[in-house]
């Protein structure tokens, strides 16, 4: 973890994002390479999940930010206003047109993101 960053989150930022169900697989992995790679490097933390349903597959992307500010500097603008990767509109059923970005008030558990010790 970089040590200019805070150790502790304090705001989420929720993706959302539909597929048909057999291009499932390749975005999935579209999305880790072009998506969540460069996440990975300046969010606190980053999850990702996947529902299968039978004509369609459903991701979401939750990353972890020290503040509104930090996703801002990510994102470049607006941290709440989307962000669609080059190749969404190819395989996304719809592209989303906004995340959830919610202050975080308390974590237990593995959660997945390094907390101060």
């Amino acid at each position: 973890m970089n040590g200019d960053r805070p150790k502790r989150p304090a705001i989420a930022r929720i993706w959302r994002g539909r597929t048909r169900r057999e291009r499932a697989d390749e975005y999935e992995a579209y999305n880790y390479e072009a998506g969540i790679k460069p996440l990975i490097e300046k969010a606190l933390g980053v999850q990702t999940f996947r529902e299968d349903r039978e004509d369609e597959s459903e991701f979401m992307t939750i990353s972890y930010w020290g503040s509104v500010e930090a996703m801002g500097a990510f994102t470049g603008r607006d941290p709440a206003a989307i962000h669609h990767l080059p190749r969404d509109a190819e395989f996304l059923v719809e592209l989303p047109e906004r995340v959830q970005v919610l202050r975080l008030l308390q974590s237990h558990g593995a959660t997945g993101v390094e907390e101060e010790r």
